[in-house]
């Protein structure tokens, strides 16, 4: 028999058995590799050789995280509230080997795993709490899947509640909490604004009370704001107050015309300090009464006078 006859045939042979055996692996997964039914070690990332003609087998994991959309589950929180709650889980395959011996399906158990801690979390929290501390939910739910998956060689790095729908009555009583809520705090502003306003106008008050100008000032604004409305006629009070200071001035003098001549003076500030639109000939009236008056009140302080001195004789002597 011719010796080259043999030689190609298994050549042949054992160039097949050689391009068999070559593997190759991405940077994200692993291969577990099974020699004869046994496990022997996962290898990869790159080229790796495997006992040809069945002797070695591999079994490829994906190592990149996987995210599991949970279906929503129709669960009853801590207080009676029926929800509807769907989430998604972010997870990875942390050991190959063991999700290869130690769970049929990983995925699928996983799934199963995320839906029941799901719905168990959200009965014993309350809806507020649900609403409110939705982070705090989300940590507790990773938790307990990532321990019940960890024998798995799963790791599960984040779950986060995308949606919770609640059912129509208890989204209307939300509603009215919260109109509620922000007329509550709008009343509550409101009340404090009126406290506010009302320690600066005792301020003020007390201000005017030490210096009685003052008033005569902001009387004289407001009638340039009410000036301002372009009105053709303007009316409005000469509170007496106003000449208090030059009547206590004058109290003591007698000579009439000096005061006559004090209230005309302040008349005609008065009606020069009046802008146009202003109605002047009813400022010139009052300022010609209060002259009136105040010539009345002269005459009769000097009539008690005298009436008064000879009493105060007839004491003296």
């Amino acid at each position: 028999m011719d010796l080259s006859a043999l030689l190609v045939p298994a050549a042949v042979v054992g160039g097949l058995g050689l391009l068999t055996s070559l593997r190759i692996l991405f940077e994200y997964e692993r291969g577990v590799i099974f020699r004869l039914g046994k496990l022997t070690r996962a290898k990869g990332p790159g080229l790796i050789f495997l006992v040809p003609f069945g002797v070695e087998r591999m079994r490829k994991m994906d190592l990149r995280i996987v995210a599991l959309d949970i279906a929503p589950q129709d669960t009853i929180t801590k207080d009676n509230v029926s929800v509807r709650v769907n989430a998604v889980v972010y997870f990875r395959v942390a050991d190959p080997t063991k999700a290869v011996i130690e769970i049929e399906d990983y995925y699928f158990a996983t799934s199963q795993l995320a839906q029941t801690t799901l719905r168990s979390v959200i009965g014993q929290s309350e809806l507020d709490e649900l609403l409110a501390e939705r982070e705090r939910i989300n940590e507790v739910v990773r938790e307990i899947i990532d321990e019940g998956t960890d024998q798995w060689g799963i790791e599960v790095t984040g779950v986060e509640i995308k949606d919770i729908d609640l059912p129509q009555e208890m989204k209307r009583a939300m509603a009215r909490q919260a109109e509620a809520e922000r007329e509550r705090r709008g009343k509550v502003i409101a009340a404090e604004g009126e406290y506010q306003a009302s320690m600066k106008l005792v301020a003020a008050a007390e201000i005017m009370e030490r210096f009685p100008v003052a008033l005569q000032l902001r009387f004289l604004q407001t009638v340039v704001e009410i000036a301002a409305e372009n009105n053709s006629t303007t009316i409005f009070p000469i509170p007496i107050e106003l000449f208090r200071p030059i009547l206590e001035r004058d109290a003591g003098s007698t000579d009439r015309k000096a005061t006559a001549r004090a209230l005309k003076f302040a008349a005609e500030s008065m009606v020069e300090a009046l802008p146009e639109g202003g109605d002047r000939a009813a400022i010139e009236a009052a300022a010609r009464k209060m002259i009136g008056m105040s010539a009345s009140a002269t005459e009769e302080q000097k009539e008690a006078v005298p009436a008064k001195q000879p009493e105060e004789r007839d004491d003296e002597r």
